[in-house]
């Protein structure tokens, strides 16, 4: 029988009030907490390592990051995000390499069902949003679990949307 930890990051329905999930999310909110307290860059990298599922040595989170549990997040190698990132990771959120978020950028797993007799269960799902290389978010968009980002492109818009492909 899998735990609902198990469910979740699988992105099968499951009870986002059991035990183990809320503590989960409790550490994130204090490693997130003390991210935010400090400005010392070894300090904030240590937190980081700690918090993320991965991420690479030059990965900058400006003023607050915000996540469910931060263990299903993956970022690759010289990431930046500006002021006021949201990751809701109930499954994993993937971002490539060389990649920028605008402030208040918002990247969504998570899922709710439509029925509103199942809704009133309180039961949840999700599903991985992968962004690839080389990409910009532009401010305020907003990824949901609908689309993943391809490599070497410009995103912008609520929702989000690709407004321009590189050349790479």
């Amino acid at each position: 029988m899998k735990t609902e930890k198990e469910k979740m990051i699988k992105g099968e329905y499951y009870h986002p009030n059991d035990h183990t999930l809320m503590k989960d999310r409790a550490k994130a909110r204090q490693l997130t907490f003390a991210y935010q307290q400090t400005n010392e860059p070894s300090q904030r990298k240590a937190i980081l390592k700690e918090l993320l599922g991965a991420c690479g040595d030059d990965v900058v989170f400006e003023g607050r990051i915000q996540c469910d549990y931060g263990y299903n997040i993956e970022v690759g190698e010289h990431f930046f995000a500006n002021f006021d990132a949201v990751l809701l990771d109930v499954c994993k959120i993937t971002i490539g390499d060389h990649c920028l978020l605008g402030p208040n950028v918002h990247i969504y797993t998570a899922g709710h069902p439509l029925n509103p007799e199942e809704r009133q269960t309180g039961i949840e799902f999700g599903k991985p949003v992968t962004i690839g290389h080389h990409v910009w978010i532009g401010g305020g968009a907003i990824i949901n679990v609908t689309k993943d980002v391809p490599s070497n492109v410009i995103v912008g818009g609520n929702p989000a949307k690709i407004l321009k492909h590189l050349e790479e």
